[in-house]
């Protein structure tokens, strides 16, 4: 009876809020802009994935912009969305739409679940769920690729924190949706970034804008 009465005071709309998110966060915007700038498959230079830095291998600078900025746009658009249309439970809706979203972008089923690595719609959540979270990832993430140049040294550092940054910032506990969510989306990019990390390990991991 208890585990009835907890199923029932979930949101009627969650699944269909958690398909939206994952279906919008599965937009391969890297794979789409190289295509109709005349790039070819994205899939087929570089490392083979379809985020801003691999997109950045082409030479194309403003490819590479637009492609981070539309990724991070569809994480941030995700979780506004799913406050708005589930306003009964908004932070245990916005923290599904934050890990749909993600998981979209890393496994859309548009490409046979090979996506991204998640980093910049993994931030456009952060932004979403809390804006000074969002804020400091950017910063760290920016910080770390700026002194390393090496983007998954920036990447690692701006998630590794982000659990422990939405429970100073949200005022929450650290079971509370928003805290779970950013542990979750850190999960994911630490399970998309594995090869990166073993190559850190290596020092074999390239630097930005190396071939």
């Amino acid at each position: 009876m208890t585990l009835s009465l907890h199923w029932s005071l979930l949101p009627p709309s969650l699944p269909v809020i958690a398909l939206a998110a994952y279906g919008l966060g599965s937009i391969p915007f890297g794979l789409l802009l190289t295509a109709l700038s005349g790039q070819g498959d994205i899939r087929k230079i570089g490392s083979g994935n379809i985020g801003a830095t691999n997109v950045l291998r082409t030479g194309r600078k403003g490819i590479a912009a637009a492609t981070l900025l539309l990724d991070a746009a569809k994480g941030l658009l995700a979780v506004l969305l799913a406050q708005a249309l589930c306003p009964t439970n908004t932070a245990l809706s916005m923290a599904v739409a934050a890990c749909a979203a993600v998981l979209g972008h890393c496994f859309p089923i548009w490409l046979s679940f090979r996506g991204g690595k998640g980093v910049a719609t993994g931030i456009g959540v952060f932004w979403g769920l809390c804006w000074p979270v969002g804020l400091l990832s950017t910063l760290l993430w920016l910080a770390g690729v700026r002194l390393s140049r090496i983007s998954s040294i920036g990447a690692l550092l701006a998630f590794l924190s982000a659990p422990f940054l939405m429970v100073a910032f949200s005022l929450t506990p650290i079971l509370s949706p928003s805290p779970i969510a950013a542990a979750c989306v850190t999960a994911l990019v630490l399970l998309r970034h594995n090869g990166n990390i073993a190559r850190l390990l290596r020092g074999t991991e390239p630097r930005v804008g190396q071939k």
